[in-house]
């Protein structure tokens, strides 16, 4: 890693807070509140997300709801290509591809105007963090299924312990997995 991607590493880094026993007793939580609320942190992020997506030749952007929203528009206008966002299963009015994918209990759906991703479309799929891969492997699907070209997939931070990268790799076929962050 050069200097600057360190810099912005450590940056990034202290100002996510680590929230004990949350959601239930156990798991330590990483919020990135800290992080949005420092004008200098999240800019920093913004360009680190946009230099990805510009690296990786995306000509679109897909931010997976809801926290991927958040990264997903300001690095879509830094980079000066569209936004695209997945959304929960009826949250979009009109003609949709969905998608289940398995939770840890359960099942669940996301979904994408039919409209919205198209052959020649290059997709860059940005969120929050990688945990499982559940979310990102079914978007991957989505990408696909609309006709568009996957460019890859940029997070801020992977949970390495979750293994999520090993779900995710056939899903990619080949396409990159960018996390600025892994713990």
């Amino acid at each position: 890693m050069n200097a600057t991607v360190d810099t912005t590493r450590e940056l990034l880094l202290s100002r996510i807070r680590d929230v004990q026993d949350y959601p239930k007793p156990g798991v330590v939580f990483k919020d990135i509140t800290p992080l949005l609320a420092d004008p200098k942190a999240f800019s920093a992020l913004t360009d680190a997300l946009a230099d990805l997506c510009v690296k990786h030749g995306a000509t679109k952007i897909v931010g997976l709801e809801a926290r991927g929203f958040i990264l997903a528009a300001p690095v879509a206008i830094r980079a000066g290509i569209g936004f695209i966002p997945i959304r929960k299963a009826g949250k979009l009015p009109g003609a949709t591809l969905s998608q289940a994918y398995e939770l840890e209990y359960g099942t669940a759906e996301i979904e994408v105007h039919a409209e919205d991703l198209s052959a020649g479309d290059r997709v860059m799929v940005i969120d929050d963090v990688l945990a499982t891969g559940g979310t990102a492997e079914a978007s991957l699907e989505l990408i696909r299924r609309a006709g568009a070209e996957v460019a890859g997939v940029a997070v801020l931070m992977e949970l390495g312990f979750l293994n999520g990268r090993d779900k995710l790799v056939p899903a990619l076929q080949g396409a990159p997995l960018e996390a600025l962050i892994t713990v």
